[in-house]
């Protein structure tokens, strides 16, 4: 959890550049850097069978950027723009695993609905968006969500046998 926060926080960085040549090609504001950072918290949910631990990661990785000086454009509200994504992605999981009993199927919604989240509270704490603006900045949001929900989805599946080895090997 530790790692993919701290992945998460600084991968944002990394990505931030190349986000902002579409972002800035469209005339929006930010939200595909965010979906590469949200993937982090989702593939660390996905695997962790704990209602909340995305909440604590988004709280931890808020916490984490507040003290770098990594806030963006939210400064002290930023908390708000990590955690309420995370709890998002917490309730998609709850419900996956209550439905099937598994969080695989949930992984796509969590990253799709988490960065839509995102970019919703951004809007609602900074941006003020409204009307084709708005509605563009959502479907950048997901359609990067959904993107990075196939690399979550590919990464946790390969994950999965590795982390949970000596449970299963004790089986």
């Amino acid at each position: 959890m530790a790692l993919c926060c701290d992945f998460g926080l600084f991968s944002k960085k990394l990505v931030s550049p190349a986000a902002n040549l579409i972002t800035d090609f469209l005339h929006i504001p930010g939200g595909v850097a965010t979906s590469f950072s949200l993937m982090f918290l989702v593939i660390a949910a996905s695997l962790i069978p704990v209602f909340g631990c995305a909440a604590v990661m988004g709280a931890i990785q808020s916490m984490l950027a507040l003290f770098f000086g990594m806030t963006g454009s939210m400064g002290i509200l930023a908390p708000i723009g990590y955690i309420l994504p995370g709890l998002v992605i917490d309730l998609i999981f709850f419900l996956s695993r209550k439905i099937t009993g598994d969080s695989a199927p949930g992984i796509m919604p969590a990253m799709i609905l988490s960065s839509v989240a995102a970019c919703l509270t951004a809007t609602i704490i900074v941006f003020r968006l409204r009307g084709l603006v708005l509605l563009l900045y959502v479907l950048v949001s997901a359609a990067s969500g959904s993107l990075c929900g196939l690399l979550a989805v590919s990464l946790s599946c390969r994950l999965k046998p590795i982390i949970f080895y000596h449970s299963e090997v004790k089986a």
